[in-house]
């Protein structure tokens, strides 16, 4: 049988999969060059919602920690990952924000002390390895800017990751993710409105179908499950299952788009794979040390042996 932090894992990793059927969703049913109104219609609804289900708002300092949660996980990298869509080719975005697990792991030992891991940083690097050979093209361009966004895009979800771990919420989780995505969303709201207009008049059945699954299962659903993996993970830990995500896309671009594959991209698949188990078997091992270290402490503290050199433990005074 699984352990419980393995269910927790694959449980977690349900959301970037999820996240990886964007691009379908987003080409085969929205209205096209409407990306921002996307991600406005994905956040804001689903927030409304779980606020309104759970009927609790934030109190004290959680009304700007929310804030803040939310313009990184959501609003500002949304915005980010829309100027960088736009600008690069989907392979070159895919592979600049595969750095992103790599934050994660410096900014966890910057703000929450954990240890950097030379075992870490090569998978990190063998995770931007096999994403560049599944999504990237020998003609991909580059251009400064987009590339500037991803990398910021990548920046600023890996810091979200890391100080929504630093900063746990005493709400329940449904609760804390709505308002993420309410703050994210109004943040989304004047940008889409100034960059692309107002909505279409005219949506269709497709259109409207499109937008309720990436409410609904894309961030609702997604993010609560990714939110959880977060407060029982290691946030590096949970920024590596983002890599699921181009792996997902791809996928599906074969199985419904008919895209063909190459061998390349067999490789890439399965590097990404690898450098997943290594992340998380590396975080498993660093858990029991430090609960195996832990354990002895209470024990070296709070027990001695009997005078007849027993093993029963006896209060220290």
């Amino acid at each position: 049988m699984l352990s419980n932090r393995a269910r927790i894992v694959l449980v977690t990793a349900l959301a970037p999969a999820v996240w990886g059927t964007t691009y379908l969703v987003t080409t085969e049913l929205l209205p096209p060059d409407r990306p921002l109104l996307a991600a406005l219609v994905r956040a804001l609804p689903a927030g409304l919602l779980l606020v309104a289900v759970t009927r609790q708002l934030p109190r004290g300092v959680w009304w700007w920690r929310a804030f803040v949660l939310g313009a990184l996980n959501i609003g500002v990298f949304l915005a980010l990952l829309f100027v960088a869509a736009y600008r690069l080719p989907g392979g070159v975005a895919a592979t600049v924000g595969a750095v992103q697990p790599l934050l994660a792991a410096g900014l966890s030992a910057g703000l929450l002390g954990e240890r950097l891991s030379p075992r870490t940083v090569l998978a990190g690097l063998a995770g931007v390895g096999g994403v560049s050979l599944l999504v990237l093209r020998a003609d991909a361009r580059l251009d400064p800017v987009g590339v500037a966004a991803a990398l910021g895009g990548a920046l600023v979800m890996a810091l979200g990751v890391v100080l929504a771990k630093r900063w746990t919420s005493p709400a329940p989780l449904l609760a804390t993710t709505g308002w993420q995505l309410v703050a994210g969303g109004l943040l989304l709201l004047p940008v889409a409105l100034a960059v692309e207009g107002p909505p279409p008049a005219a949506l269709t059945g497709a259109n409207l179908a499109g937008y309720a699954y990436l409410s609904i299962i894309g961030a609702a659903v997604a993010y609560a499950l990714w939110f959880r993996g977060i407060r029982a993970l290691p946030p590096t830990a949970v920024s590596f299952l983002g890599l699921l995500s181009p792996v997902v896309a791809t996928l599906l671009g074969m199985a419904v788009l008919g895209q063909q594959p190459n061998p390349l991209q067999a490789v890439g698949g399965v590097v990404v794979l690898g450098a997943l188990v290594a992340a998380q078997t590396t975080n498993t091992r660093r858990q029991k040390e430090k609960s195996d270290h832990a354990h002895h402490r209470v024990r070296s503290s709070g027990e001695r042996r009997t005078p007849d050199g027993g093993g029963s433990p006896v209060p220290r005074p």
